[in-house]
């Protein structure tokens, strides 16, 4: 009965040993009906979350490190995460809701598979079907595996230009790269959320497969201004799930 309570929770990471930090959020999946509970990776030994809900915001014990522990990690790497910017009493102030991550240089073995396993990759034969990826260096051998798979791709440098792309064209998929020269992938999620047409397109962030402490600091001060003053309501938040 226990394993089976724990393959049915999402795990809160990041709050560290103040486990208080995550109670607002816990309270809101618990009022969802999703079992929630502050957790570490070192639990994994003892069983699979359904998913992890991950603090990536300054006051974070290590999320960006956790993130690429999960996602370098062939054992876990498939389990969803969800980043949220919790402040540092706990509010939540921005949730960033992405398809999946990979870690660079891809595993395009694993890509082709993930795609797969979430229907992505059905239609292609049938359809004319497109696939962007932003990053400043084109990504060769991502776009190799997705026109492999039979998408046709299309290369955005810039965040401004990605935009203008997703908006005018008809995208199918985006790879994005995390940190772009004028924008990092969670403003460039944003960005998409303002239009019908590209609200609801699969969006994969490609994360180096380390970064200095430094970096991670910096990306999380990155991201401070897309974050609300206020804290989302429970509905706010739930809905960003709901969509998942």
């Amino acid at each position: 009965m226990s394993e089976t309570v724990i393959e049915r929770e999402l795990w809160i990471l990041g709050v560290g040993d103040n486990s208080e930090r995550g109670e607002i959020l816990r309270g809101y999946l618990r009022e969802g009906g999703y079992p929630a509970r502050p957790a570490t990776l070192q639990e994994l030994e003892g069983g699979r979350p359904l998913g992890f809900v991950l603090d990536i915001s300054p006051h974070s014990t290590d999320g960006w490190g956790m993130l690429l522990r999960i996602k370098s990690d062939s054992a876990i790497r498939d389990i969803p995460v969800l980043p949220v910017y919790l402040s540092e009493e706990g509010k939540i102030a921005g949730v960033f809701p992405v398809a999946g991550f990979f870690t660079i240089p891809v595993d395009n073995g694993y890509l082709a598979e993930r795609l797969a396993v979430l229907g992505l990759t059905e239609d292609t034969d049938d359809y004319d079907l497109q696939a962007l990826i932003v990053s400043r260096k084109g990504e060769a051998n991502v776009a190799r595996t997705l026109e492999q798979l039979g998408f046709e791709v299309v290369n955005a440098y810039t965040g401004k230009e990605a935009v203008a792309l997703a908006t005018t064209g008809r995208q199918y998929l985006i790879c994005c790269a995390l940190m772009l020269s004028d924008m990092v992938a969670f403003e460039f999620i944003e960005r998409l959320r303002f239009y019908p047409q590209t609200r609801n397109i699969p969006l994969f962030v490609l994360v180096k497969e380390s970064m200095k402490e430094g970096e991670r600091a910096a990306m999380s001060r990155q991201i401070e201004h897309l974050v609300r003053k206020k804290e989302l309501s429970r509905d706010e938040f739930l809905s960003h799930l709901r969509r998942r």
